[in-house]
């Protein structure tokens, strides 16, 4: 079914009262209509045209209010036009979302077909604290897409080529006394000092380091041992990060994996297209590209390196594979990276020669989804005692065991096993919700105390109004059950709480397309703890148990729609909505 937003409604009665006040050429103005503490709604489209029409804007609101039909407007201030909606427009909107299986959400991307480019773990290495914006990011911009309709691609662009893993490789068939296989996390460990310890004996020993720099070779011309090695190393490490992905509850999984190694084999020709269209030129032995407007601090042209001096290629190259790739096979309209603000050169050097090589049309658009850094309390990057990344792992397990410890406080009666699922419901939630919440490009300050709060600005926060939500149905439902629920009366008079957690509810889509266009997590999580904070308000104003008649059914309604509507909001941020907590 189709749901037509109050707001929605609002904007149509002001466009079509500004066709009649303004003149032809003007009649398409933007209404300017936003929630108003003094009304439902605001608009604000006189103060816009005042100018070019040749009139005090609080003349112009005079006659817009006097057009609009099937609510009140007031004129206030200098211009503003002040607008309340019917109770009986509101209440019906309240029925038709709680009708609709998507709350009234509309599709409005589902002819868009998107890349999204995120997470990125590097093979032979632990996920860490550096990982973690990408994959929660890039997934709930996943979620949103999707659910708005969008045919989304995941693409989990993993380190598993180069000169790293002939390093590896050869180090492991000198030290056949090491064992490394089949311990699930303590596999990755296990590899990561050992990479750490190859990459020592690596730039201690000249004579390692070529034998390693030959294993490369060997790696590359197809040579079967140590094929099999590095597949063993792949295969390892993919399964180590699928299990830290669904303990975060990311998405991705062994279908996403979108290694360099498979652009391999297209690099050569990379470079080739790019020096036969004059893109690319050697440079002192390598081969680059230089970009109008890119210089360095001395003033001298950066250039975007494709292929090094011995050959080797570099992450430019990759990069630019898979955006020929993305545009030929998967036919994308939209291209996302979700990858840190560091890399913002990187990316508009490479979406540039794409461009102008024409790997990448007009029609196409990408974007640098960039991010901020997780910060520690000293307001430094955040990092162990002992100056190391943190593993995901151990955040999880800091998360999970602050929310047991809250727990222990409060009086329960849940099962083991029902606590250890609330356990992880909320420390995953603690940990996601925090990095969302924030603006995405600045850095903020992992506190895992103050992630793990039951009140303020949290994901468990919200975890609780969605289960004291649940826990108000089961005690007011309990009666009509049975017979079914009465339906909405719409000939109720609003209670202004009431009146305030409908119009929220209205904004839900809004939020979502707002995510969509900005690509910013944040804008969902402001909006469902506003609802949150506003269900609270009223609930304490009104009160849906001992209410009566109509009255309690219509407030029955509102919480119902309302607990949708966050577990809808959570779970499209990755988070999930248990019915106790």
């Amino acid at each position: 079914m189709t749901v037509v937003a109050i707001k929605g409604q609002v904007e149509a009665a002001v466009k079509a009262a500004l066709t009649r006040v303004l003149p032809a050429e003007l009649a398409d103005t933007d209404p300017v209509v936003r929630r108003s503490d003094r009304a439902d709604f605001q608009a604000n489209a006189a103060l816009a045209v005042a100018k070019r029409v040749g009139r005090p804007p609080r003349d112009i609101a005079g006659d817009i209010a006097g057009h609009i039909d099937g609510c009140t407007a007031e004129v206030s201030g200098p211009g503003f036009v002040n607008i309340t909606v019917p109770d009986q427009v509101v209440w019906s909107a309240v029925t038709d979302r709680l009708a609709d299986a998507r709350l009234g959400v509309a599709s409005p991307c589902t002819d868009e077909r998107v890349v999204v480019d995120y997470s990125a773990p590097n093979v032979a290495k632990e996920m860490h604290v550096g990982h973690l914006r990408s994959s929660v990011i890039g997934d709930a911009l996943v979620r949103v897409l999707a659910h708005l309709g969008a045919d989304v691609t995941r693409q989990n662009h993993i380190g598993d080529w180069g000169t790293q893993f002939g390093m590896l490789i050869q180090y492991l068939d000198e030290h056949t006394d090491v064992t490394w296989r089949g311990h699930g996390a303590e596999t990755m460990s296990a590899l990561d000092a050992l990479y750490k310890a190859a990459r020592a004996e690596f730039e201690a020993d000249p004579a390692f380091a070529d034998r390693s720099r030959t294993r490369v070779v060997a790696l590359q011309a197809g040579d079967e041992p140590t094929v099999t090695v590095w597949r063993d190393l792949v295969a390892e490490s993919e399964q180590a990060f699928e299990a830290i992905y669904a303990r975060l509850g990311i998405l991705l999984d062994d279908g996403d994996f979108d290694g360099e190694s498979r652009y391999n084999n297209a690099l050569p020709g990379i470079v080739d297209e790019l020096l036969s269209t004059g893109v690319a030129v050697e440079s002192d032995g390598a081969i680059v590209v230089f970009i109008d407007g890119v210089a360095g601090p001395d003033g001298d042209p950066v250039p975007l390196i494709v292929r090094k001096k011995d050959g080797g290629y570099g992450y430019a190259a990759t990069d630019l594979a898979t955006i020929r790739l993305r545009v030929e096979e998967y036919k994308a309209d939209r291209i996302l990276y979700v990858v840190d603000a560091r890399q913002a050169l990187h990316f508009t050097m490479v979406f540039d020669t794409a461009r102008r090589v024409g790997w990448l049309p007009e029609t196409v658009h990408t974007e640098h989804v960039q991010f901020g850094t997780v910060l520690g309390k000293n307001g430094r990057p955040f990092k162990t005692r002992s100056g190391k990344a943190v593993r995901l792992a151990d955040l999880l397990d800091d998360a999970e065991a602050a929310v047991r410890t809250v727990l222990q406080t409060r009086d329960h009666d849940f099962s083991e096993t029902e606590l250890n699922a609330i356990v992880h419901a909320a420390g995953t939630a603690a940990i996601k919700y925090a990095d969302l919440s924030n603006t995405r490009t600045k850095d903020y300050v992992f506190d895992v105390d103050q992630m793990v709060a039951t009140t303020g600005n949290t994901g468990v926060y919200l975890q609780y109004a969605y289960a004291r939500v649940r826990s108000i149905l089961r005690k007011a439902t309990g009666r009509i059950a049975a017979a079914g629920r009465p339906a909405v009366d719409a000939t109720l008079p609003l209670h202004s709480a009431e009146r305030a957690l409908a119009l929220s509810l209205d904004g839900f889509e809004a939020s979502l397309r707002d995510v969509a266009d900005t690509l910013e997590p944040h804008r969902l999580c402001g909006y469902l703890y506003d609802l949150a904070t506003t269900f609270t308000k009223f609930y304490d104003a009104c009160p849906v148990t001992s209410a009566e008649g109509t009255v309690r059914t219509n407030r029955i309604s509102l919480c119902e729609l309302t607990g949708r509507t966050l577990a809808t909001g959570l779970g499209l941020l990755g988070i999930d909505a248990p019915e106790r907590i």
